[in-house]
């Protein structure tokens, strides 16, 4: 795994109308890593991502891909430049196949060449969305439709794949599943950022995280460093 920062968030705002929601975050994502951003409702997480993805423009900082601004652009060209998010509720087409929804994953010119090989590779992550290819998104059951939607994700070839909740309203059984699959997906090479409420999921899988409270970071570490700080373990594990 490389040190090299593949993602830099540097000194970040976001609002949404009047109301503030983060307070100058910074933070990396080096090339190979799964970083977790952790944190209360309400703390910033999903914002930042929206503001990476281009879905919110920033009041202030600066957010660089291989050191390349991404500031103020759209958010089309952020996904050509290998950003990808999976969206909190999957946000599939309910009445479009299985296998539709993966092949609409690979819709940017970046990714559609490769398109049926990586079609079978999600078929290997997920053996059952196979068994499942021909059924109508919306019909499947919740687990089988998060699994769609990182099948989705994983179809466009993304530089940096960023996951919003991803366990949300899944069984305890489903969600190790899924963790293991996200382990199973940065092995392929893929750098990944993590917003996840399940905190001893995430810091089990990410090689560093940082905790936002109010908008603002107030600690990070190493995965390892993050399970065994006493705050952490008093705020987010349940230790007495």
């Amino acid at each position: 795994m490389s040190a090299e920062p593949l993602l830099e968030v540097e000194g970040l705002e976001a609002a949404y109308g009047d109301v503030q929601v983060i307070w100058g975050i910074s933070f990396t994502v080096g090339q190979g890593e799964i970083v977790t951003l952790i944190g209360p409702n309400g703390a910033g997480k999903t914002t930042t991502l929206r503001a990476i993805s281009g879905l919110l423009v920033p009041r202030a900082g600066r957010i660089r891909l291989r050191g390349a601004e991404l500031g103020g652009l759209p958010a089309h060209e952020i996904v050509r430049r290998g950003i990808i998010q999976v969206p909190e509720g999957r946000k599939l087409w309910p009445r479009m196949t299985v296998e539709e929804n993966l092949l609409l994953g690979a819709f940017a010119p970046r990714a559609r060449g490769a398109a049926r090989e990586r079609l079978e590779r999600v078929f290997t992550l997920f053996p059952r969305l196979k068994a499942r290819r021909r059924q109508l998104a919306g019909t499947m059951s919740g687990g089988e439709q998060q699994m769609c939607a990182i099948g989705r994700g994983f179809m466009s070839e993304p530089t940096l794949l960023m996951f919003d909740e991803p366990s949300l309203g899944l069984a305890p059984l489903l969600v190790d599943e899924l963790f293991a699959r996200i382990a199973d997906i940065a092995r392929e090479g893929i750098t990944i950022l993590l917003v996840e409420q399940k905190v001893a999921h995430a810091l089990e899988i990410a090689d560093r995280g940082y905790i936002l409270e109010t908008g603002r970071t107030v600690l990070s570490g190493t995965g390892k460093e993050l399970r065994e700080n006493e705050y952490v373990q008093r705020s987010y594990l349940g230790a007495a």
